[in-house]
């Protein structure tokens, strides 16, 4: 799944560990969102996207996920 999550922590100036740490994961995991290896969980993408003032659908692509 493709996140915007790369870009927008770069805009903050914000390493993958201090994400990590400020939504309780790991930096493997931040690694593994951004590309594409790893789908967040439901918890850890509500997470992600309220630490960024965004809604889940601002930070993740749901394009490509079938109905």
């Amino acid at each position: 799944m493709k996140t915007k999550i790369r870009e927008l922590r770069k805009g903050m100036k914000l390493s993958q560990e201090d994400l990590a740490l400020e939504v309780g994961t790991t930096r493997q995991t931040i690694t593994s969102i951004e590309v594409g290896k790893y789908t967040a969980s439901l918890v850890l993408a509500y997470k992600i996207a309220h630490f960024f003032e965004m809604t889940i659908e601002e930070v993740f692509d749901f394009s490509e996920v079938t109905h």
